[in-house]
């Protein structure tokens, strides 16, 4: 039966209303995590194994299958692809080919990375496994044999379906396969435009070319999963893989990849320093005993804080600088960094305004220590509320991030002494 244009606009409307389904007071459930795409540790998790709705990220694996045939030689990037009715009738996004239409290989690759095309993820899926249905089956095999445990795919292209569910771990542990498996293909993901029968379609991954090394990978959204973004960003040759599920926009959901790529690259390099070999002291140097992450803070010296209940250890990056010398030994004072966040007059408001300011940074905060100190004025005492345990580049970020969300912020640089020996 020859389907009528009004059918085929009936069908589209029908589309276009699963795609934004949902109770309009439902909040999609937001997720991320940020991953080294060269060990796989993870840098930060935030319910990185919540099941999510994948949208057009599902096309992250539609694309692997494509390079995965093109590597067997079971596709040639010169080789065309027809457009089946029911690909042609698929909703937007989408390319417009009407069916018995085609397109090569390469260009479907280039229309599902930058349009996110729907109707040439059909087609693609019907060349390799005869129906989208079979192909969504490999796909989700395919999870599986990548360590994807909690990913199921229904469909090539990611459009609605209450069965398709992912992680935001699964979808890194995905963009890591691409950049690993596939380093003659990845490329394919850094187009920021592609030209297709005069027109031009844009990448709709907005941080291509604006954040420094960012080279992929794929952007997604529908109602019930809120804005969707795995990234991908190298810098001083080290990679890091960001996947942010939930953003209420756009541009949220960017900004919170950025500053995430950011923290990744920031908890890496710590990473780089804390393994790096200890030189060896000079005869008749001095040598300053290097401190691990996990060293406990010294009871057997003055020190301006307070105890905190720790997380991690406040000293993460001290810079020694001799002060004085007495004897065989040598006084060393160790330089580390904090935001001060306001001076209160009883402690445990101080306390309060500072896990509140925390909650306001969580990507530079979150694993950092609470620091209320007494002081004692001309008049009377006062508590000043601190964060502390970060680099000098940390505090200076948090204290943009706090200013900008109208909380005062200081950077404080915080000391302690220590007596080394002279060899």
């Amino acid at each position: 039966m020859r389907i009528g244009r009004p059918q085929v606009l009936v069908g589209w409307l029908m589309a276009l209303m699963l795609l934004v389904s949902g109770p309009a007071w439902a909040r999609p459930p937001s997720a991320a995590i940020v991953m080294d795409a060269d060990t796989g540790a993870v840098l930060y998790a935030e319910a990185a194994d919540r099941r999510i709705y994948p949208a057009s990220l599902t096309k992250m694996m539609t694309l692997y299958m494509v390079f995965e045939a093109l590597e067997n030689g079971r596709l040639k990037l010169r080789e065309r692809i027809r457009i089946s009715r029911r690909a042609a009738g698929m909703p937007p996004s989408r390319l417009g080919l009407r069916a018995g239409q085609s397109l090569t290989v390469e260009q479907a690759i280039l229309a599902l990375v930058t349009k996110s095309a729907n109707d040439v993820a059909v087609a693609v899926a019907e060349r390799l496994a005869g129906t989208e249905w079979r192909f969504a089956k490999r796909m989700t095999a395919k999870a599986r044999a990548l360590g994807m445990r909690r990913t199921t795919f229904r469909n090539a292209s990611g459009l609605p379906n209450s069965r398709q569910r992912t992680t935001v771990r699964d979808m890194a542990l995905l963009a890591r396969a691409l950049v690993r498996d596939f380093p003659r293909y990845y490329r394919y993901f850094s187009r920021r435009s592609f030209v297709f029968k005069g027109r031009r379609f844009g990448n709709h991954n907005r941080l291509l070319g604006r954040y420094a090394g960012l080279d992929g990978v794929k952007t997604g959204y529908i109602r019930a999963s809120g804005f969707n973004l795995a990234a991908s960003a190298v810098r001083n040759g080290r990679r890091v893989i960001a996947v942010v599920a939930g953003g209420r926009t756009a541009r949220a959901r960017d900004r919170r990849v950025a500053d995430l790529l950011d923290l990744g690259f920031r908890r890496l390099e710590s990473r780089l320093v804390a393994n790096a070999p200890r030189p060896r002291p000079r005869p008749g140097g001095i040598a300053l005993a290097s401190l691990p992450e996990a060293a406990p803070l010294p009871t057997d010296v003055a020190y301006p804080i307070p105890r905190m209940r720790s997380r991690r250890p406040i000293l993460r990056d001290p810079v020694a600088t001799p002060v004085a010398a007495r004897g065989g030994t040598r006084r060393m004072v160790e330089r580390f960094y904090g935001v001060q966040v306001g001076a209160y007059l009883r402690a445990e408001q101080a306390r309060k305004i500072a896990y509140r300011a925390r909650k306001l940074a969580p990507d530079i905060l979150l694993d950092a220590n609470i620091a209320v100190s007494k002081r004692r004025g001309r008049n009377r005492t006062f508590y000043r509320a601190r964060i502390v345990g970060l680099t000098l580049t940390e505090a200076r970020e948090a204290c943009r991030v706090l200013e900008s969300r109208r909380q005062d912020c200081l950077v404080v640089t915080l000391e302690r002494p220590v007596r080394v020996a002279i060899r």
